[in-house]
């Protein structure tokens, strides 16, 4: 095989991965003739471009034939096996299929993927290798590890190395009886490696075994012979029980045959072997990263009296960790190369797996996605219990009826029928054949996919139907000549998103069509299919249980979002957004760049103004500095500032400053603001509308039952926030934490603030809970201090022993000013239990417990929160702050009154 180095490129003219792995001789006759170099070389490249398919979501291998043959010929014995040993010995077909077009012979790849495999009763490793590099010993023999072996022995020493870290301290584990007599003085080898001399001819009193292996020397190039064979021996032994390599012993007569004095030099020798064994890759699980044990003895071997040559012995101990021989051999398309994994890039993704959550999480939130039965660049997918299943909100978004082929949105599909003359005619036109399925359109499927908009764009259409491959329609107002490139890569980019963000398992393409509506005639169309590959039969959806399950991909890939676990878990994890949120994040911006969007505690406010930021980049073409995010508090700047998604300030700096590079604000949590530095809503305003052919977003996201003053806000008048949206759907409570808040809701409705307009009452009719996720929620009164921060300091241990964290808890008072005055007495009290990590929220990100004010927490949120002595200097807001402080909580609550 060739060197690994990132040499094939991806061809950007498809939709879809297309690797040019350049002529290459086919047919079993064919191939027989090559001379071998020729024959590795043409397989290497096939090989590796397979490889990098398989694990980057699916592809196609193009190649041009070096034989000269006209009719249908098959790939060769040599490139079917080598193709059958990098999917494990599974169904070719299952992975590969093949056509020959003229000259050019593709082999259509489906993605690698987590399926169970029947013939082994097990899943399949995260990610497809050529070669693990992992060696074992099994009997007298060394064998590579496949890998699912792989899988199964990283899993096993990285558990061990989890039991050593918790039980630091104990009495050791017991190393087991077999692996201290592989190399001890029991085990009769040893004694031979205490020998500084030994007689030619001498037979060994003890066979091969499992620890112990006997070579010869080569009868040339000795050395590099040592050296080649260092790597599968020393680390087979090291990686499982330890054991002795005899070099210069033959294997069947035991017999001690030594290298000729002549032909080796004995220090030049070990400085080879050590040198070697110094170049043996190794990873680490544990946290005292010793290295890997070898003792080499050079023993001389004399005939009779005189020197013969040598015996070369290496005793190798049983390694803590892992050792590689190499590199493991896997590829991914990296920046449209074909380049191979680093040993640290392949064991992330051979060691990936789904979170483990404490057990609480597991009870309150449900997979809608595992990383067990994915392809290789899948991230798992969670939604809170209670809210719509991908599948609910597949049937509530993407309907597919028997018989019926749906368009949709149906408003936007009025919308631009009306809009442009011919373009129901045209679009009709393509899809008629298709009787059961459903056309799917946007104003702009990159944008959607968050890639940016393209100008000239009437709108895209996505056909998914039923005995069809799916079909991204681009139609132009005019010819283009980048017309074709917006759509190809829209594609391009779909299709990778449904397998490696949707987790589709199945054979899947997306072709790419562009259509012209011509201004002349209505009825005129210029069409250009971008793809000339002709996909086989299987890649057509063939059925409504197919069709459905490509648009259940659909839903995570639109609805998906990075959740704000993967802060927690210190792993990428997505949630998915509701129905509600995702029609509101559906809205044509350029239609709506003045929106106030009110939602209830815990119903997604932040989130949807983080994904909307994200869009008007896409919208617009404008970079992140030109968007500003507004909010009251730092803490809450300082965790969107981390996102690198837009420029964020708080409402003073926004007053203070001036912000001639902004372009478009998003305002978060406006029902604190205040007026006291000027009019901010008259200041946004201003800066959003200073291009009056094309002014900026205004988005405003507010909720008046979390109001924290009586003071003027800045907020125009309920009647005059238009358009408006409401978010009712709440997401993030538990159901004893939801229903308190609900409660204390209901106490605002009966005696409400002056500040709080009447009419928005009416919401909480429209609330829509998502119930069924335990928890918990104390109101403890009365106590002293000192009981308070003792039990929060108890409580704290408890839930770390079962699996949560200090990035877990928040502790929240009322003010910035008796922050000071718990710190010194609940950090004396953590320290007790040897809890030390405690900060204000000013760093989300940290492992620490968060001691702050509710008003400095809002928009932010934790899984255990503990409220003290929460109060205000008017009672008439004093439920607002309750109804703060307790939203600010996902599963535990606690508050002392």
């Amino acid at each position: 095989m060739e060197a690994n180095h990132c040499s094939l490129g991806v061809d950007l003219s498809y939709p879809d991965l297309v690797i040019d792995v350049g002529e290459v001789t086919l047919g079993e006759e064919n191939r027989k003739k090559l001379q071998k170099t020729q024959r590795n070389q043409e397989k290497a490249r096939v090989i590796r471009a397979a490889c990098a398919l398989l694990n980057s979501g699916g592809g196609v291998i193009r190649m041009e034939m070096a034989n000269k043959d006209e009719r249908p010929i098959e790939m060769g014995l040599d490139l079917e096996e080598s193709l059958r040993n990098l999917i494990q010995d599974q169904c070719l077909q299952a992975f590969f299929e093949t056509k020959q077009q003229g000259r050019c012979f593709y082999i259509f790849v489906k993605s690698w993927s987590g399926d169970p495999v029947p013939k082994h009763g097990s899943f399949n490793s995260r990610i497809c290798s050529l070669s693990t590099s992992l060696y074992c010993r099994s009997g007298t023999s060394v064998l590579p590890m496949s890998s699912r072996q792989a899988f199964g022995f990283l899993k096993t020493k990285e558990r061990q190395s989890k039991y050593d870290l918790i039980n630091e301290g104990s009495p050791p584990r017991k190393i087991t009886k077999a692996v201290y007599q592989n190399v001890s003085d029991s085990n009769p080898a040893y004694k031979v490696f205490q020998n500084d001399t030994i007689e030619y001819g001498e037979i060994l009193s003890f066979p091969e075994s499992p620890s112990i292996e006997f070579k010869q020397f080569s009868t040339e190039y000795i050395q590099q012979y040592v050296e080649n064979i260092i790597p599968e021996y020393i680390s087979a032994f090291a990686n499982t029980e330890g054991g002795y390599l005899f070099i210069g012993v033959d294997d069947k007569s035991r017999k001690v045959l030594g290298c000729a004095k002549n032909k080796v030099d004995p220090n030049s020798l070990k400085n080879v072997i050590a040198r070697a064994i110094s170049k043996l890759p190794i990873v680490h699980f544990c946290s005292s990263k010793p290295p890997v044990e070898c003792s080499t003895k050079i023993i001389e071997v004399f005939r009779g009296k005189e020197l013969y040559g040598y015996l070369c012995v290496i005793k190798v101990k049983a390694f803590c960790c892992v050792v590689f021989s190499e590199a493991p051999r896997s590829w991914m398309v990296k920046q449209k190369y074909v380049c191979p994994l680093t040993i640290e890039e392949w064991l992330k993704k051979m060691m990936d797996a789904d979170p483990e959550f404490p057990p609480d999480f597991t009870e309150a939130f449900e997979s809608q996605l595992s990383l067990s039965d994915s392809p290789s660049l899948c991230r798992p997918v969670y939604s809170k219990k209670g809210l719509e299943h991908k599948a609910d909100l597949q049937r509530h978004l993407f309907p597919v009826s028997p018989g019926h082929l749906r368009y949709t949105p149906e408003s936007l599909w009025k919308e631009l029928s009306s809009q442009h003359e011919g373009l129901e005619e045209l679009i009709n036109k393509q899809v008629q054949l298709f009787s059961q399925g459903i056309v799917i359109l946007s104003r702009s499927w990159a944008v959607d996919l968050n890639l940016q908009e393209k100008p000239g764009v009437i709108c895209d259409a996505l056909l998914i139907a039923k005995n069809s491959t799916p079909i991204l329609y681009t139609i132009l107002r005019e010819q283009d000549a980048e017309g074709q490139d917006y759509c190809t890569r829209t594609a391009f980019t779909l299709k990778q998103s449904l397998v490696n963000v949707g987790g589709y398992t199945r054979k899947v393409c997306v072709r790419a069509k562009v259509l012209c509506l011509s201004p002349e005639s209505s009825t005129e169309a210029l069409e250009a299919a971008v793809s000339v590959m002709d996909y086989p039969a299987s890649y057509s959806l063939a059925g409504t249980q197919h069709v459905e399950a490509l648009l259940q991909s659909l839903v995570i890939v639109l609805l998906g979002f990075r959740s704000l676990l993967s802060d927690q878990l210190s792993c990428e994890v997505l949630n998915l957004l509701t129905a509600q949120q995702y029609e509101i994040f559906s809205k044509n911006l350029r239609k709506n760049r003045e929106l106030f969007v009110h939602g209830l505690p815990g119903s997604g406010k932040t989130i949807m103004a983080m994904k909307i930021m994200e869009k008007i980049r896409n919208v617009f073409h404008c970079e992140a500095e030109t968007i500003l995010y507004v909010c009251e508090n730092q803490p809450l700047r300082n965790f969107i500032s981390d996102k690198n998604i837009c420029q964020a300030e708080t409402r003073k700096t926004f007053m203070r400053e001036y912000f001639d590079h902004i372009q478009h604000i998003i305002i978060d949590e406006a029902q604190n603001f205040r007026t006291e530095d000027g009019d901010w809503y008259g200041k946004a305003k201003t800066i959003t509308q200073r291009e009056k052919d094309c002014p900026g977003i205004l988005w405003i996201f507010l909720d008046y039952f979390q109001t924290s003053h009586l003071t003027r806000s800045g907020l125009p008048l309920l009647s005059a926030q238009y358009p408006r949206e409401e978010l009712t759907r709440v997401v993030r409570n538990a159901d004893e934490i939801a229903e308190y808040i609900q409660k204390k809701m209901q106490r605002i409705i009966e005696n409400p603030s002056v500040n709080i307009p009447h009419e928005y009452l009416a919401i909480l009719g429209e609330t829509k809970w998502a119930p069924g996720v335990s928890g918990s929620k104390m109101i403890i009164e009365n106590w002293t201090v000192e009981q308070i921060v003792t039990y929060v300091a108890d409580t704290c241990r408890f839930f770390f022993e079962r699996g949560y964290s200090p990035k877990d808890v928040a502790v929240l008072v009322s003010t910035t000013r008796e922050v000071g005055r718990y710190r010194y007495e609940l950090l004396k009290a953590l320290r007790k239990k040897r809890i030390v990590h405690l900060s204000d929220a000013s760093d989300m990100l940290g492992d620490h417990i968060v001691l702050d004010s509710v008003r400095r927490f809002s928009g932010l949120e934790r899984n255990i929160v503990f409220g003290i002595h929460p109060r205000t200097t008017d009672p008439a807001i004093l439920p607002n702050i309750l109804i703060c402080l307790a939203s600010r909580a996902k599963q535990h609550l606690y508050i002392f009154l």
